[in-house]
């Protein structure tokens, strides 16, 4: 229910003016009935009557003529995705990954029920590029396999398209340029997969950015040979988005700095792993080659007791003879 600004603006004086005036008794009832006047002429009652009346979808702008047909459509819920994967995966996830897996399952089935979301082989690249570099570190490599296929059914998605899409994506851009991708993205190179999806994103007013598409743009960066470091990345995003495709930069360049700050968190905990893995791994050659001099020196004092018994059985049998 909308109020004028009229309304909203004799409301604020007038209670500001009662509260400093003097009330006189005999102008009570006169400022009342001016009042409630007032407030009936500055209120817009056809706005009210209106929102009164409002019905979901049938509001007389483009996005209501759009997406109205999906009124009270059947949608997929959070929990019913994550109840999905957990019967599509069959594995409890690791407790070191399990609020990230959790994050990921929800955040991806957020973005694909969204009536205005649309895959294409750049956001395609971007879902595979994230899970490789948050799984890459997984205890059982199996199981990894398992939960990108259990998050990708558990969100309705096509494993194989995906798949497929993101690897065409990157093949055409690898030996590509700056120049030449760029190009592709401002609408110079129509025919090419990139500048077919850059078409797209222009040509859809509602079109909706998602955080795996930003990551698709960072990795194409990475095939044609950018620096990886977040402030050379930065101005890139930004260029390519509010520039050359024409939408908001700022949340692509927020995702592209979390990427690379997460990066940098999964490349250190990598490091410190194969440092820990190197020290066990010192420490159990240290352990076998003690194990080992132990068995040496039970094998030398085993030999040196032999030849000890046999000595002693020498003399004793000499001994015997010569009495």
């Amino acid at each position: 229910m909308k109020f004028s600004v009229s309304a909203i603006t004799f409301l604020a004086v007038a209670s500001s003016a009662a509260a400093f005036a003097p009330i006189h008794q005999g102008s009570r009832g006169s400022a009342s009935v001016s009042v409630r006047s007032s407030l009936t002429n500055a209120l817009d009652l056809g706005n009210i009557e209106s929102e009164l009346n409002y019905k979901a979808g049938k509001a007389d702008t483009a996005f209501a003529r759009k997406y109205g047909h999906l009124v009270g459509a059947k949608v997929k819920t959070a929990g019913e995705a994550f109840a999905d994967f957990t019967k599509e995966l069959g594995y409890t996830v690791n407790a070191l990954y399990k609020n990230m897996v959790t994050d990921i399952v929800g955040t991806t089935h957020l973005i694909v029920v969204n009536a205005r979301f649309q895959k294409d082989a750049v956001w395609s690249l971007g879902i595979l590029t994230a899970l490789d570099l948050l799984l890459k570190n997984y205890p059982e490599p199996d199981v990894a396999e398992r939960i990108r296929s259990a998050l990708f059914k558990s969100v309705g998605l096509d494993e194989a398209e995906v798949r497929a899409e993101a690897k065409m994506i990157q093949d055409w851009a690898r030996g590509k340029t700056k120049e030449e991708i760029e190009a592709a993205l401002s609408g110079n190179d129509p025919s090419s997969p990139l500048g077919q999806i850059a078409a797209s994103v222009k040509g859809e007013e509602f079109w909706m950015y998602s955080r795996y598409f930003g990551i698709g743009l960072v990795k194409i960066m990475e095939d044609i040979g950018l620096e990886m470091d977040k402030d050379e990345i930065y101005p890139v995003m930004e260029d390519w988005m509010s520039v050359k495709l024409g939408k908001s930069h700022l949340t692509a360049c927020n995702d592209s700095d979390l990427f690379f700050k997460v990066k940098s968190k999964l490349d250190m905990m990598e490091t410190m792993m194969k440092e820990i893995e190197i020290r066990e791994k010192k420490r159990m050659a240290e352990r076998l080659e003690e194990k080992a001099e132990m068995a040496l020196k039970a094998a030398e004092r085993e030999e040196k007791m032999k030849i000890e018994i046999e000595k002693e059985a020498e003399e004793n049998r000499a001994r015997v003879q010569s009495e």
